[in-house]
């Protein structure tokens, strides 16, 4: 048989279509603007992505064709100026060549003596440094900050079971283990509790304030009972700036509960951890730097291209105990390919992907000082934002705003609470068809709210008065 490859017949082909692309995604990039935010992907294209597995090679160009018709037109609009949903980042255009080059070099970067690795560990570095975390702490990068959450109450788990878990499981524990976390805290711990074998029914949901911060009065009260029924805490979650409306836990408080009762202290720190860049919003993230583990997204308020998390874990020997198991096959030698750094043993992934390098480049090109405006920019329009809602008379802020997440609503007299649920969600969805802007919607005590996260660097004040604006303008035509 003739020996084949994936490399191209035709370099000069491919340099051609290549220098196409980066024009082409920078046009895009730059002329966002003028373009909707979002719009739904039409039957006729749904249609094409229902084809035969092609079983021999296409031409390039009508493959790229494909990408320009069928998939750049409809993405879910995070680039765009006027998207403020869930808390999705925004990326960079240096960032998505940050990403070409990591893919033109794809490392296998869990472990050995290669440049990728060093990145990496510099990359960690950096975030201690500027989260405040103890320089002797270990931490690896992830795909967001589920996994990170994941990696932190893996090990917190391990190291407060009082048994072996990775020889014995769970069924050695004499007593069930509980968590704790405010009624505000996000899905992706559930969900880690229950990929850890804990179950759903371990994490107990503490009330929250007025302000949407953990009542410390109720969690240690919680402890107690739990205590008393020969339950096992192991584990109090502090949010940093939760998902529905940026709330801010008393992070000191908790680690001092912590501290009093042998509770691990971890922090969900998704997109309000990076807050603590600016001194002016460090001193409510104070307490931060006393967790045990701590998870983040560096894919959202720093603009990362998707995806990158870092889970960062005071205890370095808990940390590697926690996902050590190498076979005969992986074992770092002092010298030669397989020595260095092995960042496998510190996560569930053997295989890992060059997700630093993106960070690194990014953090370079544009220095944290700019993050730090950036993450300022955002919580004043955040503010202003809240300030359009205040003063008018058809609308309603229904939490408030410590950072950078708006809950608000439009209002009509005499119309009854399940009435004006309709209303607020017909409008939010025609708000978004318009191609206008994107917030996305939660409930706040029980009311269904219209909710924006800003989180984007491209965001402008004019692009909240022309929400505003149209918010009302559709809440008017509705009714």
């Amino acid at each position: 048989m003739k020996e084949e490859t994936l490399d191209p017949e035709n370099w000069e082909e491919l340099r051609q279509i290549g220098h196409q692309m980066v024009d082409d995604m920078l046009d895009w990039l730059q002329t966002l603007r003028d373009r909707p935010v979002w719009q739904p992907v039409p039957d006729e294209v749904k249609a094409r992505f229902q084809q035969r597995l092609p079983l021999e090679a296409q031409n390039l160009r009508e493959v790229y064709k494909d990408f320009l018709t069928d998939v750049l037109p409809f993405p879910n609009g995070n680039q765009h100026p006027r998207f403020w949903g869930w808390v999705h980042g925004t990326s960079t255009p240096f960032g998505m060549l940050a990403e070409m080059l990591a893919a033109g070099m794809n490392p296998q970067v869990g472990f050995g003596e290669r440049s990728a690795v060093y990145v990496e560990k510099q990359v960690i570095d950096w975030c201690k440094e500027m989260l405040g975390f103890p320089s002797e702490a270990s931490g690896i990068l992830v795909s967001g900050c589920t996994m990170a959450n994941v990696t932190g109450l893996t090990v917190a788990r391990n190291a407060k079971a009082g048994f072996n878990v990775q020889q014995q499981g769970l069924q050695n524990s004499n007593a069930k283990m509980m968590l704790y976390g405010s009624s505000e805290t996000h899905s992706s711990i559930q969900k880690a509790i229950e990929v850890l074998g804990l179950g759903n029914e371990s994490l107990r949901r503490i009330p929250v304030n007025s302000d949407f911060r953990i009542d410390l009065a109720a969690l240690k009260k919680a402890i107690a009972e739990d205590r008393a029924k020969g339950l096992k805490p192991f584990c109090v979650i502090g949010n940093a700036g939760t998902v529905n409306t940026g709330a801010i836990d008393d992070l000191n408080g908790l680690a001092d509960i912590c501290e009093a009762e042998d509770l691990w202290f971890h922090i969900d720190g998704a997109f309000g951890a990076l807050a603590a860049l600016s001194p002016q919003y460090r001193p409510v993230l104070k307490g931060m730097e006393r967790a045990d583990s701590l998870a983040f997204s560096l894919h959202k308020w720093t603009s990362m291209p998707y995806e990158v998390g870092c889970a960062l874990i005071r205890h370095p020997d808990k940390h590697r105990q926690s996902f050590s198991a190498t076979g005969a096959y992986l074992l770092p030698l002092s010298r030669g390919v397989s020595s260095g750094i092995w960042f496998s043993e510190y996560g569930v992934q053997s295989s890992r992907g060059f997700r630093a390098l993106k960070v690194w480049l990014s953090i370079k090109e544009n220095g944290i000082n700019k993050y730090r405006r950036l993450i300022e920019q955002n919580i004043s329009q955040a503010a202003y934002l809240a300030s359009l809602i205040e003063a008018s008379p058809d609308l309603e802020l229904l939490a408030p705003v410590p950072l950078n997440v708006v809950c608000f609503r439009f209002v009509k007299r005499n119309l009854a609470e399940d009435q004006l649920t309709e209303l607020n969600r017909e409008l939010l969805v025609r708000l978004q068809e318009s191609g206008i802007a994107i917030p996305t919607y939660t409930t706040i005590k029980g009311k269904f709210a219209i909710r924006c996260s800003v989180t984007n660097h491209r965001s402008r004040r004019e692009d909240f008065d022309l929400l505003i604006e149209n918010v009302i303008k559709i809440g008017k035509e509705i009714t």
